[in-house]
């Protein structure tokens, strides 16, 4: 049996001490801990989690996530495999978990609570109780992802709280989703026994959850950021905490992961151990994660680090192999299989014409860094019969396209996006993943579109002559490409939107929760436009 070493000041967060030592390592796991009397340049500490994750959203496949995120000190992600799950089943969860393992990260999955996530759109499968009974039954299955559908608790929806049943049944825990909820309401959501909420923008709101017994995930994805509203929570209820990221975008992933939540959070004179804690050791715990913790025979996953200033990992180590060093992740890359589900055919430019009529439409705001919209209400710029966009007010017509059958697209006004010219789209569209796209023109738009039906998925641009699509054939939300590669597509397709005249920080990923109908106030899905707060599809024109 071979015996590997490394020596540092390890920081055992558990205990809250640091101490110089030699990890003497074999089989994957701490074998020994040896006390020394001097001091090391280097530090020790544990590998990071990324609490509640989509990998979907990155747009590569796990195997390609991990060789991103290892370079960043992340050693295991809890995922929620909802959105390939929204288009192929559980098919979709077994491809993630078949794909993940054929690399070193440590990614822990939940089984889909919500497929599909309402009735108010098109999915392309439904997980049923008897699925999420199989998939508990698979040991590797270590939650029930999160309740999105927050008022089906409320209301005792049976379908749903037998899936939660089943989940305390089999002692996994519950994770959740509850935007702005409160008082009686919320606790009645948590005493269902849903654990976490990673939705919080607000102090006051997630103290609250807190109290009620819940454990707080701050955000800090590509699109919702809630770190710096959330950060005084670390030094007030570090034992309540965890980092996550949920949706982050491939070339955000190139630049850092939790490691960078980690870095603020230091930088902003937060206890080490406390940051540490929410970093590492409180999702190991929480969800019982087959991850190390610097303890004797814990599995041997680790950074090492210069210093708790510039925090530069200088090697990731994941049962006791070294799977990044000084930035550069060490795993090769893998085969990926290609798996999908795209039914619709090309549309015309005609299928996106809104007649004109009197009164009033209702418009989505869309509200830059958050998930969240507002309902508003705007006189139509009606030109020919037909409501056209309206640069000069910012209001762009905004479709969603049904992939999964071949009907009409529906079609609605959004405000924010600061187009002037062109449109873009995407086949990434929360919950169901339909086809969405903005726009000025509906040439234009549909051009767009049909890029991407020709493509069977992918995030498009269009203007004039410039034709681009970054192609996504897994479940027409993932590239087979490697996650560089598609970092590098997606930053051009980014810079192309923005000379477009858009000033939204991340406008397809943006665009892309136009479409989650859980999240307030309004949405548009391949049904039409629906109010969530009221629970119902509404008509484009006011009739209130």
């Amino acid at each position: 049996m071979s015996i590997k070493t490394v020596s540092g000041n390890i920081v055992d967060v558990l205990n809250s001490v640091i101490y110089p030592a030699t990890l003497k390592i074999s089989n994957g796991r701490i074998d020994d801990i040896v006390r020394e009397d001097r001091r090391y340049e280097v530090y020790i500490i544990p590998g990071f989690v990324d609490s509640h994750i989509h990998i979907e959203s990155s747009m590569v496949v796990p195997s390609e996530f991990a060789r991103l995120v290892v370079r960043h000190g992340t050693v295991a992600v809890v995922c929620d495999a909802h959105e390939i799950s929204n288009v192929m089943g559980v098919r979709g969860v077994q491809y993630m978990l078949k794909n993940s393992k054929t690399v070193p990260l440590k990614a822990f999955f939940g089984a889909p609570s919500c497929v599909p996530a309402t009735p108010f759109e098109t999915s392309g499968a439904t997980i049923s109780h008897s699925d999420i009974m199989h998939l508990f039954q698979n040991k590797e299955i270590k939650l029930l992802g999160e309740v999105m559908n927050f008022q089906g608790v409320i209301n005792n929806n049976p379908e749903l709280m037998a899936l939660i049943r089943l989940a305390q049944q089999y002692g996994k825990p519950i994770n959740g989703h509850a935007p702005g909820l409160h008082g009686k309401e919320l606790e009645q959501y948590i005493r269902a026994g849903i654990s976490t909420d990673h939705e919080s923008v607000e102090r006051g709101e997630a103290v609250e959850k807190m109290k009620l017994g819940m454990k707080i995930l701050i955000r800090e994805g590509s699109a919702a950021r809630n770190f710096y509203k959330l950060s005084s929570l670390i030094r007030d209820y570090p034992d309540s905490c965890m980092f996550c990221c949920d949706d982050m975008l491939p070339h955000d992933l190139v630049q850092g992961h939790i490691n960078e939540m980690v870095k603020r959070a230091l930088n902003l004179g937060l206890d080490t151990m406390n940051v540490l804690k929410c970093a590492s050791v409180n999702p190991v715990v929480h969800y019982q994660l087959d991850v190390g913790l610097l303890q004797k025979t814990d599995h041997a996953d680790f950074l090492v680090i210069d210093n708790f200033h510039d925090l530069k990992i200088l090697k990731t180590y994941i049962n006791g192999e070294v799977v990044a060093e000084n930035s550069t992740s060490l795993i090769p890359r893998t085969e990926i299989r290609i798996i999908n589900n795209f039914k619709t055919r090309e549309k015309t430019a005609s299928d996106f014409s809104v007649k004109g009529e009197s009164g009033k439409i209702n418009v989505i705001e869309a509200i830059d860094g958050q998930l969240f919209t507002r309902r508003i209400k705007e006189i139509p710029n009606v030109s020919c019969g037909t409501v056209i966009s309206d640069t000069d007010n910012d209001i762009l017509k905004i479709t969603v396209v049904n992939r999964y059958q071949d009907v009409l697209p529906a079609v609605g006004f959004v405000k924010n996006f600061g187009l002037k010219k062109g449109a873009i789209a995407s086949s990434i569209a929360h919950d169901s993943h339909n086809i969405v796209a903005v726009g000025v023109e509906d040439e234009d738009i549909c051009t767009a579109v049909n890029l991407i039906i020709e493509n069977k998925g992918g995030i498009a641009l269009v203007y004039d002559r410039i034709k681009e699509i970054l192609p996504l054939p897994i479940a027409g939300i993932m590239s087979d490409q490697d996650g560089a590669q598609v970092a590098q597509q997606y930053a051009q397709l980014h810079k192309r939107a923005k000379e477009l005249g858009t000033k939204l920080r991340t406008p397809f990923m943006t665009l892309s929760f136009m479409t989650l109908l859980v999240i307030p106030e309004i949405k548009l899905s391949d049904k039409g436009l629906f109010d969530s707060e009221k629970r119902a599809l509404i008509h484009l024109y006011d009739t209130s």
